[in-house]
């Protein structure tokens, strides 16, 4: 019934199969885009480049090290081979050598989304950093709603001097702006995935903490819980088996948004210069690209298409999501 009343929402079922297919292609991004092509057949032997390195000199070549498959030399070794190259045959990190005009270059037949100030394909690059956002986002939900489940269940249903201290925590720590205290840890940490992911869970999980803390509190003078507990059922058994589920309800409708509030923390803090490594494919980079390059507006377009894009999909989601446990609108 709950599918059902997500699906009569055409806006969040389209956005789902949007969300989707971006997650997918972004975790095949490898397949897609990659300056390594993908299945080489010469001289009756077959070779995998996605997956093995492969020296210069196995196809010929005078360099015992990794071949590198964009250099005009080593597709002169192959030009008799069946190679089959990636749809986009550039990584996020390729340095193409041999674009037609200085860097940034506009979209062309070549670079579909034209090239960044560092001759790097942009196509490229945007698959990658919808994967490093997306995965982010599912990461830091999940861990958010381990951490803020288990803060507000334990507040709800014992109450007392744990709810009022839990309480007390949350607010002091809820008072601290986040994003001035993930800029100054992240000046003087080396930025990384991990390290971002868990200096955002540090404050993801309190919204989360509020809601199960009230369904809690509702849920502890139920006739059913005190059945339960008549009966001799035990504090775990009580919280994971009757109330636990009714809080979950809530709890779900609120996933798609913290993702959502996530993948823009980590876009904001790419695009000053705090996030991700250097290098690093990241959408909140190609914002900033966008931004030092006024004369290339398609850097600056791309970014926030795909920002824009990926943040309301995520919102649609979550509409549709909250109509559907709602009981007023099925």
């Amino acid at each position: 019934m709950r599918w059902r009343a997500f699906c009569a929402n055409k806006r969040a079922f389209y956005s789902l199969w949007i969300f989707t297919l971006l997650f997918v292609l972004s975790l095949g991004a490898e397949f897609i885009a990659n300056d390594k092509p993908l299945f080489i057949y010469k001289d009756h032997k077959a070779y995998f480049p996605i997956f093995v390195s492969y020296p210069e000199t196995t196809f010929g070549g005078d360099f015992a090290t990794e071949a590198n498959y964009n250099d005009p030399y080593v597709k002169g070794l192959l030009k008799n081979a069946f190679v089959v190259p990636a749809l986009i045959p550039y990584s996020y990190d390729t340095i193409i050598m041999d674009l037609s005009s200085p860097a940034p270059t506009s979209p062309d037949k070549r670079h579909w989304l034209g090239t960044d100030d560092q001759a790097r394909d942009v196509s490229a690059r945007l698959i990658y950093g919808y994967r490093i956002s997306i995965l982010f986002g599912l990461f830091l939900s999940a861990f958010s709603v381990v951490i803020g489940v288990s803060a507000g269940a334990l507040q709800g249903y014992y109450g007392g001097l744990a709810d009022l201290l839990g309480q007390r925590l949350i607010e002091i720590w809820s008072g601290i702006p986040i994003l001035f205290l993930l800029i100054v840890i992240s000046s003087f940490l080396t930025p990384s995935f991990w390290w971002i992911l868990t200096l955002v869970l540090l404050f993801s999980w309190m919204g989360l903490a509020g809601v199960v803390r009230t369904e809690f509190l509702r849920g502890r003078n139920m006739d059913y819980v005190k059945a339960s507990r008549a009966l001799g059922a035990g504090d775990l058994r009580v919280i994971f088996c009757h109330i636990l589920p009714n809080a979950l309800v809530a709890t779900i409708t609120y996933i798609p948004f913290i993702m959502a509030g996530s993948i823009g923390t980590l876009v904001s803090l790419d695009f000053l210069g705090f996030g991700m490594p250097v290098g690093s494919a990241s959408l909140g980079e190609l914002l900033n690209q966008g931004k030092n390059n006024l004369s290339s507006p398609h850097l600056a377009i791309v970014g926030f298409l795909a920002v824009s894009l990926l943040l309301a999909v995520l919102v649609f989601i979550g509409e549709g999501v909250r109509d559907a446990f709602d009981v007023q609108t099925r």
